[in-house]
């Protein structure tokens, strides 16, 4: 199985990145990237899937079970995220108002659940790891929604962003769920590094790594670029994945004691 692509955008300006059958079937999540101009409008509606439509840029409506909700981000480095999370057969709508950017998450759940349209303020940016490591793991976190705040979802989704020259996932840890990275950066040229188990791949903006469950997966980012990632989490049934769950490698603990 593969564990990291580079995928370009296609005539419809879709970006393929998982799917329940290419290489990277077993992150069991059908995850794709859209640019939309302005005026444009896409449907979704996944037969027994539940999907999420994450705003990453631009300014959109969302249209679905008679709500409308307007969303608005300039960029991922800036500004918080919009995002709906419907269950599955359930029709959206989005509509750019002007040239947007959005990603869309789907995979298997046949539970019934309110949709949910959330905004800024319900993942507020959290800094993580402030002081430890000489400083230079510090990131900011958010999460959208895990098994804490959506327990009937099969998914989990959340944002990072590295300040300049740090790293995240870091101490290097791992999961028995599946889990995607998608990578922006604030400048074209932009590049990190992402460690998927024993291999390395050079981080560019748009690409993403696909992490089996079980491999240790920390990521680092070049000097004088902010990297952004989207992270994506695939529950495993009767194992959901839980903020408790991070299992640090043991080799590499004794750096919690250290400056």
């Amino acid at each position: 199985m593969k564990v990291f692509g580079y995928p370009k955008f296609d005539e419809n300006n879709e970006k393929v990145l998982t799917t329940y059958n290419n290489e990277y079937q077993a992150m069991m999540m059908d995850i794709r990237v859209y640019r939309m101009s302005a005026g444009e409008k896409k449907t979704f509606q996944k037969v027994g899937e539940e999907t999420a439509i994450l705003l990453l840029s631009g300014n959109i409506v969302y249209q679905y079970n008679g709500f409308q909700q307007k969303a608005s981000r300039k960029d991922v480095f800036t500004e918080g995220p919009y995002c709906v999370h419907v269950c599955k057969d359930t029709k959206i709508e989005v509509i750019a108002e002007s040239a947007s950017e959005i990603l869309v998450q789907c995979t298997k759940n046949d539970t019934i659940f309110d949709a949910k349209f959330y905004q800024p303020e319900d993942a507020p940016w959290g800094y993580s790891c402030v002081g430890k490591f000489g400083n230079v793991a510090k990131r900011r976190v958010n999460t959208i929604f895990d098994h804490d705040i959506a327990p009937y979802s099969n998914m989990v989704l959340g944002e990072v962003l590295n300040d300049k020259g740090n790293w995240s996932g870091y101490l290097p840890h791992r999961h028995p769920q599946p889990e995607v990275y998608y990578f922006k950066f604030d400048r074209p040229e932009g590049f990190g590094a992402s460690f998927v188990g024993e291999s390395v791949f050079k981080s560019v903006d748009g690409s993403f790594s696909a992490i089996p469950g079980g491999e240790l997966h920390p990521q680092a980012v070049a000097p004088g670029f902010q990297m952004y990632t989207c992270w994506m989490i695939r529950h495993i049934d009767g194992n959901p994945w839980l903020q408790t769950d991070r299992c640090e490698d043991e080799r590499y603990t004794w750096l919690h004691d250290s400056l």
